[in-house]
């Protein structure tokens, strides 16, 4: 009994290993807030090439013979490869979704053909009451949204968005029950110069 009681005071006493033990409690939640702040700032630097090299390659665009290093048979995959080229070293195994719209001024993104004449005042184009509209985009009918795809014309209005959907760099959220990838976002708009006489729209009435 009296041994037991002994053995019972020293090993009270002793605090060899602590430090291994709270340090075991504490290293998970440690590493979680690491290594998702990393992931996070991996996040923030991946957006900022893609919005720097989507930027850049809508200026080079925008004159009349742009020069791009980048391989492609059209304008637009010249412009695409650009952006892959910059973003592909910091993203491995990202993939590239990447629009391209023009329009004939900067009034014309998200917004539907302007309604020239309204016959009946509501507001609202209708064929049937003979109305008149600005066809922005030529293509013989009244559309809410205005854009045309690729790169446009002298003076026209291009706007660049890209969507790029990774693997994240640290399995962090996939742990705690989230994702493994992530979907990182950006876009531009810029005015072609005015390298030659911008299109005029046509005005059509009652199609």
């Amino acid at each position: 009994m009296r041994m037991k009681s002994f053995l019972a005071r020293v090993l009270k006493r002793d605090t060899r290993g602590v430090s291994t033990v709270e340090f075991a409690l504490i290293s998970i939640p440690f590493f979680v807030i690491l290594l998702g702040g990393s992931d996070l700032s991996h996040h923030a630097y991946v957006r900022s090439q893609l919005q720097g090299a989507l930027a850049d390659s809508a200026r080079r665009a925008s004159v009349e013979d742009p020069a791009f290093a980048a391989a492609g048979t059209t304008l637009e995959e010249r412009i695409e490869n650009t952006v892959k080229e910059r973003v592909d070293p910091i993203a491995p195994g990202a993939e590239y979704t990447i629009t391209i719209s023009s329009f004939y001024d900067f009034s014309g993104i998200g917004n539907p053909e302007k309604l020239l004449t309204d016959n009946n005042g509501d507001g609202i184009y209708d064929a049937a009451e003979d109305d008149c509209f600005e066809d922005l985009n030529a293509n013989g009918e009244y559309d809410l949204d205005t854009g045309r795809s690729g790169v446009g014309g002298a003076n026209d209005v291009v706007f660049y968005h890209a969507r790029v959907t990774m693997p994240r760099l640290f399995p962090v959220s996939k742990l705690l029950g989230g994702s493994g990838t992530i979907a990182l976002e950006a876009s531009s708009a810029v005015r072609n110069q005015p390298y030659a006489d911008q299109a005029l729209p046509p005005v059509l009435c009652g199609v």
